[in-house]
């Protein structure tokens, strides 16, 4: 098992951040990020609420991270 956990939004948005990605824009509490190679996201931003880890390893399968990976960069 992977061992993901919930995450919050402003912490998952920093390790998408050392990885290259940018935000793009916001539309509502939605934060769209994108790399130059052309991975997109989308993040919710809801205050005081975490990310679970449905959503989390759905974010991840679209940047093209693995959870392990994910791990290490925190």
């Amino acid at each position: 098992m992977s061992g993901l956990s919930p995450i919050k939004a402003k912490d998952l948005i920093k390790i998408l951040k050392k990885l290259g990605f940018v935000e793009k824009r916001q539309k509502g509490s939605h934060l769209f990020l994108s790399h130059e190679d052309g991975r997109t996201t989308v993040v919710p931003v809801h205050q005081g609420k975490s990310i679970g880890v449905g959503l989390l390893r759905s974010i991840l399968r679209d940047v093209k991270l693995s959870p392990e990976d994910s791990q290490k960069l925190k």
